[in-house]
C-alpha cells in the first residue's frame, strides 16, 4: 500500500472512531442531565460493585468548590505527574469534546478507548438501570455514567492517582463514592442555589460532604460562615485541616509575561521564583491548594523537590480561562459564570492586560444570576452583545438583553442572536479602537465559551 493510501486509511479509521464516540456520547447525554438531582449515591456504588470497585484500585484527590475547581485539578494532576507516576484526571465539563473529560496521563482518551469503555460498562449500568426502573425509581443520569467511565478508564490503565472534580455540590455528587486521600476545597460562594441551597452555609454543607474519614482537608480562604461549616464537618470527620491564609500562604506574586512569579508557602517550606503560566490572583491560589494537596498526599507534609515543582507548573495550562485566542484585536475567553468568577476575571484582565477599551460577548445559562454578572462586568466592558449558546439551558438574549440595558444603559448594548455573528460584531466594534488597545472578552458561560473556541479555531 502507498503512503497515500495508508494516510486514507488512517483517517478514514479516524472519522469513523469519532462518529461512533459522538453516537455514544449522544445516547448518554440523553439520560437526566446532572443538575436532576436525585439525592444518592447508591446507582453508582451499585454499577461499580458489578465492576469489581475500580475507584479503589488508586488513590484520589478529591476536589470542589464554587469557582476553580478545574483550574486546581489541572495543577494537581500536573504536580503529580511530574513525580513519574501515572495520573487519572476528570473534569466537567468539557469544552470541545467529551472524551477531555476522562484524561490519562494528561491526555484525554481516544475516541475508540471511550468507545471501548462505553461497551465495557454498558451492560452492567443496564444491569443497575433495570432494577431501579422495576422499582420506580431514576435510572443512571449522564453524569453518573461519565464517571462510572473515568472511574473504570482510570483501573483499566492502570492509574497511580486519580484527580476527580466534583460535577455538583458534593454531598451527592455522583464523584463522592470515592475515599480521598486528600480533599480541596476552593473558594465557595453563590451558585446553583437551585440545587445546592440559598444560603452559603447550605451550599458549603454540601460542599464539605466529600471530606471523608481520617482525610486531609485543604481550604481554601473562606467567609467565616462558610469557614465554620467546614470545619464543623471535618473535626466531625478527624479530617486534618490544612487552611490557606493559616497554615499555608500565597507569600508573594508578580506579574510576568504570560503569567505570573510566586512565591508560595506550603506545608514542608516555601517554594520560591515558581512560574505559573496562568493569569490572576485566584489562580496563584488555585496553584498553592494543589501543591498542598500533592504535599499531602506524596510526602504527608513534607517538601517536595522544588526543581519538580517549578517544572510541573511551568508547565500548567487551563483551556478557557483568561485565554488568549486571537490577536488583532486581541480576544479573550473566560468561563466566569456567577458573579465572583467575575470579579475574579475582571482583576485578572486589569492586572495582566493593558486594555484601553474592551468589549464584551456575553451570553449565560438560565439557572445563574445574570444581573449580578452584569453588575460586576459593567464598570470592565466599553460595550456589550448579548448572545446565546446552543443549549436550551442558555437564557433567552432577549430577557438577557433587558436586563444588560438594565445594567449598561441602551446605548452601550447590542444584540445578536448567533455567537458567530456576536463575535464578528465585537470585533467589528474593537477594531476600529484598536490604536487604544481594544480587545474583546467572551464569557458568560462555560458553553459559550467552548463555541467561542471552536469558532475561533481552538477547538
Amino acid at each position: 500500500m502507498s503512503a497515500r493510501g495508508a494516510d486514507h486509511r488512517r483517517d478514514e479509521g479516524a472519522r469513523e472512531a469519532r462518529a461512533a464516540a459522538d453516537e455514544v456520547y449522544r445516547a448518554i447525554v440523553a439520560r437526566a442531565p446532572e443538575h436532576d438531582i436525585d439525592p444518592t449515591l447508591d446507582r453508582v456504588r451499585e454499577v461499580l460493585e458489578l465492576l469489581g470497585d475500580p475507584q479503589r484500585a488508586y488513590r484520589t484527590v478529591h476536589v470542589t468548590g464554587t469557582n476553580g475547581k478545574t483550574s486546581t485539578a489541572r495543577v494537581v494532576e500536573r504536580l503529580v505527574r511530574e513525580h513519574g507516576l501515572r495520573t487519572g484526571l476528570f473534569t466537567s465539563p468539557h469544552l470541545t469534546r467529551v472524551t477531555e473529560r476522562i484524561q490519562i496521563d494528561g491526555e484525554p482518551i481516544g475516541d475508540e478507548q471511550f468507545v471501548e469503555l462505553w461497551q465495557d460498562v454498558a451492560p452492567y449500568v443496564h444491569i443497575v438501570d433495570q432494577r431501579w426502573a422495576e422499582r420506580g425509581q431514576p435510572t443512571l443520569s449522564f453524569f453518573e455514567v461519565f464517571t462510572v467511565m473515568a472511574f473504570a478508564a482510570f483501573a483499566d490503565a492502570p492509574v497511580d492517582v486519580a484527580v476527580v472534580e466534583v460535577g455538583l455540590g458534593g454531598r451527592w455528587d455522583a464523584t463522592n463514592v470515592i475515599d480521598a486521600d486528600v480533599a480541596v476545597i476552593a473558594p465557595v460562594a453563590m451558585d446553583h442555589e437551585r440545587w445546592l441551597g440559598h444560603t452559603l452555609v447550605e451550599i458549603a454543607s454540601e460542599k464539605a460532604g466529600i471530606v471523608k474519614d481520617g482525610a486531609t482537608l485543604v481550604l481554601a480562604e473562606q467567609t467565616d460562615e462558610v469557614e465554620g461549616v467546614v470545619l464543623a464537618a471535618a473535626a466531625e470527620r478527624g479530617a486534618r485541616v490544612v487552611r490557606e491564609g493559616v497554615d499555608v500562604h500565597v507569600v508573594e506574586r508578580q506579574v510576568a509575561v504570560g503569567g505570573q512569579m510566586l512565591v508560595l508557602r506550603g506545608l514542608g517550606g516555601v517554594y520560591a521564583d515558581v512560574y505559573l503560566p496562568l493569569h490572576g490572583a485566584h489562580q496563584a491560589h488555585n496553584a498553592l491548594l494543589a501543591l498542598v494537596a500533592v504535599e499531602a498526599l506524596l510526602t504527608g507534609g513534607a517538601a517536595l523537590d522544588g526543581d519538580v515543582v517549578g517544572a510541573a507548573l511551568a508547565d500548567v495550562t487551563s483551556p478557557g480561562r483568561l485565554e488568549v485566542v486571537r490577536s488583532s484585536p486581541t480576544v479573550v475567553v473566560d468561563a466566569a459564570h456567577n458573579p465572583a468568577g467575575a470579579q475574579a476575571l475582571v482583576e485578572a484582565l486589569d492586572e495582566a492586560f493593558q486594555f484601553q477599551r474592551v468589549v464584551g460577548v456575553v451570553g449565560v445559562m438560565a439557572d445563574k444570576d445574570p444581573e449580578g454578572i452584569l453588575a460586576v462586568l459593567e464598570p470592565e466592558l466599553a460595550e456589550i452583545v448579548v448572545t446565546q449558546a446552543g443549549t436550551d439551558r442558555a437564557l433567552d438574549v432577549d430577557d438577557l438583553a433587558a436586563i444588560a440595558v438594565d445594567v449598561f444603559g441602551e446605548d452601550r448594548v447590542h444584540v445578536v442572536h448567533r455567537l458567530d455573528d456576536a463575535v464578528e460584531t465585537a470585533v467589528s466594534l474593537a477594531e476600529s479602537e484598536v490604536e487604544r488597545g481594544a480587545a474583546v472578552l467572551v464569557t458568560g458561560s462555560v458553553l459559550l465559551v467552548a463555541e467561542a473556541r471552536v469558532l475561533l479555531g481552538r477547538g
